[in-house]
C-alpha cells in the first residue's frame, strides 16, 4: 500500500516536472524570442512527454494512431506554421490521451464533449483542485481549508500594514527606513510571461491527467413513428412547390450559366455570377435544415415512396444549386481573378454539397443521426488537412499568373498588388512570368516587386524567428532560378506597392519672406 502511494506521488511530481519542462521551453521560443518556426519542435516536445509520463497509451492501438496523427501535423508546423495544422494537433493529441478510457466505436457526438470537458478542464481544474484540497483530510485528522487559512492570515497582514503605515508617517525614521527600499523592477512584458505559464502549464497538465466526466449529454432523437395525417400532406405539398421553385432558378442557371445564353440588355456574367453565390448556398443550407427537422428516418412520412422520391429530386436540385454557385463563382474569378477568400469558398461550397448528399444517403437509408455527425465530421476533418498541408496562396498566384497570361499573352492585366500582398508563396511564379513576358513595362514592374520580395524573404530567413523549412526550401528555388537566368534589374525611381514608378513628388515650397516695415515718418 505504501509502496503504491509512494508510485504514484512520484508520478504526480514526474508529470508536473515534465509540464514545467515543456512550458519552460514554449515560454523561451515562442514568448521571449517569438520563433513562429518553433511551434513544430515544441509540439514534437509535447507529444514526447506524453508518451513519457503516460506509458499506458503505447499499448492502446487507437491512442497510438491518434499520437502517429498528432505527430504527422506536429511535422507540418515544423515545415509550414499554421492555424489548421495547430487546431489539428491539438485534437489528435486530445483525442490520444482520452482514447485509453474510452470504448471503442464511441460517436463522435460523445467524443465532442469529452473533448470540451478536456479543454473546460484545462482552464478550470486547477480551482476546481483548490477547492477540493481545502476539503480533503489529512491523515492526522486535520482538515485543511484555503478559506480558512486565507481568514487567519489576513487580518495579521492588513492589521500588520495599517501600524506600519501609521507610524511611518509619524515616525521619520520608519519613513527614511520605507523610501530605501527598492524592490526589484518587473520586466514590461512580465504579466505577458505570467500568464503565458499559466496557460501552458494548464494545457500540459490536461494532457498529462484529463479530466473524465461518465455523465454525457445523449444526441436527441431524430426518430419518429407518427402516423401519416395532416403533417404529411403539408410535408408533400411543400416539397412539391420547393421542386417547382428550384426548377426555375436551376433552369435559368442551366439556360444562362451551363449553356452560355446570351444574358439580358443591362446584366453581364459577371454581375449574374456574383450576386446569386451566397444565397444560393444560404438556400441550400435552408433545404437541408428543413429536410433534417421535418423528415426524420423511421417515420411514416419518410417512408412514403412519393415523399421519399420527392425528397431525392429536390437534393438533387440542391446539388444543382451548389455545382451553379461554385460554377458562377468560377465566372467571377475568370473576370476578375482568383483570391484566397474566393478559393476557401469553393471548398466551403464542396463541403456543403458533401452534407447535402450526405443527409439524402441518410433518409433512403435509415441511419441515425451520430451517423450523419460521423460522415461530416470526418469529411471537414479531411479537408481541414488536405489545407494545412497545401499552401493556398501559391495555388492562388500561379492560378493568376497562368490565367492573365492567357488572357493577353503577356499578363498585363494582372494585379500585382495583391500578389505581393501574398507574400513569399507568390514569388515563384512572379519570377517565372518575369522570364517569360514580352512586355517591357510589366517586365520592369515585376522586376521592382521581385527585388522588394526577395530582399524581404532573405531577411526573414537570416532571422531565427521567422524561419521556416518551406519558405527556406522556396528561397533556394528562387535563387535557383535567378542564378541559371539572371533577370535585369529594375530601372531607378520610387514605386507603389504594385510595382509601378510613383510620380515624381512636388516641390517643397518655401514660405513666403514677409517684407520689412517702413515708417513712413521718417522716425
Amino acid at each position: 500500500m505504501l509502496h503504491t502511494q509512494a508510485f504514484r506521488r512520484s508520478g504526480f511530481w514526474f508529470k508536473v516536472a515534465a509540464a514545467v519542462v515543456i512550458t519552460a521551453v514554449a515560454d523561451a521560443l515562442i514568448v521571449s524570442h517569438q520563433m513562429v518556426g518553433a511551434l513544430g519542435p515544441l509540439a514534437l516536445l509535447w507529444l514526447g512527454g506524453v508518451v513519457l509520463v503516460r506509458p499506458g497509451l503505447r499499448r492502446d492501438p487507437r491512442a497510438l494512431l491518434a499520437l502517429a496523427a498528432a505527430g504527422l501535423f506536429a511535422l507540418v508546423l515544423t515545415d509550414r506554421p499554421g492555424l489548421p495544422a495547430a487546431l489539428l494537433f491539438g485534437l489528435m493529441l486530445g483525442v490520444a490521451v482520452l482514447s485509453a478510457r474510452v470504448k471503442s466505436g464511441e460517436p463522435v457526438w460523445r467524443w465532442v464533449q469529452r473533448l470540451v470537458v478536456l479543454g473546460f478542464g484545462a482552464l478550470f481544474g486547477p480551482a476546481f483542485d483548490l477547492v477540493r484540497l481545502g476539503k480533503a483530510k489529512r491523515r492526522t485528522g486535520v482538515q485543511i481549508r484555503v478559506l480558512s487559512l486565507f481568514a487567519m492570515i489576513a487580518v495579521p497582514l492588513a492589521g500588520g500594514a495599517i501600524f506600519l503605515t501609521l507610524f511611518a508617517s509619524a515616525n521619520p525614521v520608519i519613513q527614511q527606513a520605507f523610501e530605501q527600499v527598492r524592490l526589484p523592477r518587473l520586466a514590461p512584458d512580465f504579466g505577458v510571461h505570467v500568464i503565458f505559464w499559466g496557460l501552458m502549464l494548464a494545457a500540459a497538465g490536461a494532457t498529462f491527467r484529463p479530466r473524465w466526466r461518465r455523465r454525457l449529454i445523449d444526441l436527441p432523437s431524430l426518430r419518429s413513428s407518427g402516423a401519416p395525417g395532416p403533417a404529411a400532406a403539408t410535408i408533400t405539398l411543400s416539397l412539391v412547390v420547393f421542386n417547382a421553385v428550384f426548377a426555375l432558378q436551376n433552369g435559368l442557371d442551366l439556360v444562362f450559366l451551363w449553356s452560355g445564353a446570351p444574358l439580358p440588355e443591362g446584366v453581364t456574367l459577371a454581375e449574374y455570377a456574383h450576386r446569386g453565390a451566397w444565397p444560393l448556398i444560404v438556400t441550400a443550407l435552408l433545404a437541408a435544415a428543413f429536410v433534417l427537422i421535418a423528415l426524420r428516418p423511421g417515420s411514416e412520412t419518410a417512408r412514403r415512396p412519393i415523399v421519399r422520391w420527392l425528397v431525392t429530386l429536390w437534393v438533387g436540385q440542391n446539388l444543382l444549386l451548389v455545382a451553379s454557385s461554385i460554377l458562377r463563382t468560377a465566372d467571377y474569378v475568370d473576370a476578375y481573378g482568383l483570391t484566397r477568400f474566393r478559393l476557401a469558398a469553393m471548398i466551403w461550397m464542396g463541403l456543403v454539397a458533401i452534407g447535402l448528399a450526405l443527409i439524402c444517403w441518410r433518409l433512403l437509408k435509415d441511419r441515425d443521426g451520430h451517423w450523419l455527425i460521423d460522415a461530416n465530421v470526418k469529411a471537414l476533418l479531411a479537408v481541414l488537412a488536405v489545407v494545412s498541408v497545401v499552401d493556398l496562396s501559391a495555388i492562388t498566384a500561379a492560378w493568376n499568373v497562368r490565367h492573365a497570361r492567357e488572357v493577353d499573352g503577356s499578363g498585363a492585366a494582372l494585379d500585382l498588388g495583391y500578389l505581393r500582398g501574398l507574400g513569399a508563396p507568390a514569388l515563384v511564379s512572379l519570377i517565372e512570368l518575369e522570364r517569360t513576358t514580352d512586355d517591357p513595362g510589366l517586365r520592369d514592374r515585376l522586376a521592382a516587386v521581385r527585388v522588394d520580395m526577395v530582399r524581404l524573404l532573405e531577411r526573414q530567413q537570416a532571422d531565427i524567428r521567422s524561419h521556416t523549412w518551406r519558405d527556406a526550401r522556396r528561397l533556394a528555388k528562387v535563387r535557383s532560378l535567378l542564378a541559371s537566368r539572371p533577370l535585369a534589374p529594375p530601372r531607378a525611381g520610387d514605386r507603389r506597392f504594385d510595382g509601378s514608378i510613383a510620380p515624381p513628388r512636388p516641390p517643397v515650397l518655401s514660405p513666403p519672406v514677409a517684407a520689412p516695415l517702413t515708417n513712413p515718418a521718417g522716425v
